[in-house]
């Protein structure tokens, strides 16, 4: 067995290389890949694939079902098998999408640069930095720990939509990585609370729904007692909504668009709203679900003539179930924690977010954890003023080598304390 690398001898090479990682980091940023942008998503998915042919990474591009959004990547490396068998694989699952349509850059002048430790530019923290950390890893890893680069079939998943939480990656990255796999690694971007790294052990599922509400139209000058007043009942239902949020459970409604009606003279016969809700619970996710379910029997408002009722009808557009604190995340959080210490890090703190990433498709069947990504700030925002009120997005080119430091010695022992044997030993 060749002896365990020095942390200074990993740390010297990563900070030798940091100025080819941050071109990779340009390369990926140079490159418009926001989600409806299907053919930058594609030339963004290409260029990371060559970027990671060095490494000996083959690529598949699987088409979305959605025909508006470009092909997901899967990148693998096959591990050699060990003395017990097929070698074990770990997920690392980023995405290839960004926020930003290619005008809305321009018109903020929105690029990749550098100004003192901020590298700015669409993407650089969410999540273009975090692939750059996967890279940073995986190199790592082969030049120090070969046997662990070898040992390990690695699968690099990238989302061609996580911006818009396009399911069929989900399926696709559940197919990937069987429950046999050691891990789910996310590398969305970290953070930091004081001097200590935070990495996200649960987020907020979410369900986005759709009201519609029909009445009665009526001339509102001859007629008005005729008319049924669909915005009337729209308001009543919002008005219903809004007491649905309960920040005890920490189960959030946000009605975010409304419309109906035609003209003021006439008393309106439709309108409509789209709405979410999140929850860390699941209990009080399906308690959100029934309550919203049940406004299709809710009526406040009829026709004065004739009793004439406005009816509601509520359908669920989209449900991503919560990804709650639990234990299998919780060993990975322990597995960090003393990679941590034995950098002499501090602490790791456990981060709940409120936001979703593909994690909430994984980790109920592997251990995942997420966070892993360099830290940063800003996300999805593109526009900066000179009294500094808004500030576009970047990440800290310090945070990139602590951070694979941290993840390096993290996937080393999440390895060992998996009982895994590799060819010749661990």
């Amino acid at each position: 067995m060749s002896p365990t690398p020095s942390h200074a001898d990993i740390q010297s090479y990563l900070e030798r290389n940091l100025h080819a990682y941050i071109d990779l980091l340009h390369q990926m940023v140079a490159v418009n890949s926001f989600t409806l942008n299907h053919a930058g998503v594609n030339t963004l998915g290409k260029l990371t694939a060559e970027l990671f042919l060095p490494l000996s990474f083959m690529s598949e591009f699987v088409p979305s079902t959605d025909f508006r959004y470009g092909r997901h990547l899967i990148l693998t490396r096959v591990g050699r098998p060990g003395p017990s068998g097929p070698a074990p694989a770990i997920g690392l699952i980023s995405h290839l999408d960004t926020v930003y349509p290619s005008a809305e850059e321009q018109a903020n002048d929105f690029h990749f640069r550098i100004e003192g430790d901020r590298i700015y530019g669409p993407g650089t923290v969410d999540i273009k930095g975090g692939t750059v950390m996967i890279y940073m890893i995986l190199d790592a890893l082969r030049q120090f720990y070969p046997r662990v680069f070898d040992g390990i079939t690695w699968r690099i998943l990238l989302n061609a939509a996580e911006e818009v939480l396009a399911p069929d990656f989900g399926d696709l990255a559940r197919r990937a990585l069987d429950m046999s796999a050691l891990a789910a690694l996310i590398f969305e971007g970290g953070e930091m609370k004081g001097e200590q790294y935070q990495l996200v052990t649960a987020r907020k599922g979410m369900a986005r729904y759709r009201v519609t509400v029909e009445g009665r139209g009526a001339h509102a000058g001859a007629y008005h007692q005729k008319g049924a007043n669909a915005i009337v009942q729209l308001a009543d239902v919002i008005h219903e909504i809004h007491g649905f949020t309960d920040y005890g459970r920490d189960l959030t409604f946000n009605v975010g668009t409304i419309m109906g009606g035609t003209v003021i003279n006439r008393v309106p016969h439709q309108a409509a709203a789209s709405l979410e809700m999140r929850a860390f619970d699941p209990i009080a996710f399906d308690d959100g679900v029934a309550r919203m379910m049940a406004l299709n029997d809710y009526c406040t408002v009829r026709s004065p003539e004739d009793g004439y009722p406005c009816t509601v009808q509520v359908n669920i557009e989209g449900r991503w179930a919560p990804w709650p604190a639990n234990d299998d995340t919780n060993k990975l959080l322990g597995i960090w924690n003393s990679a941590a210490a034995e950098l002499g890090m501090g602490a790791i703190i456990p981060q709940s977010r409120g936001g979703l990433s593909d994690g909430n498709w994984l980790w109920d069947r592997l251990p995942t954890i997420d966070g892993l990504g360099p830290e940063g700030d800003n996300s999805h925002s593109s526009e900066r003023s000179a009294d500094g009120s808004k500030e576009q997005e970047y990440v800290l080119a310090s945070s990139f080598v602590p951070k694979a430091m941290l993840n390096i010695a993290a996937i080393v022992r999440l390895i060992g304390d998996s009982g895994v044997r590799l060819a010749k030993g661990l």
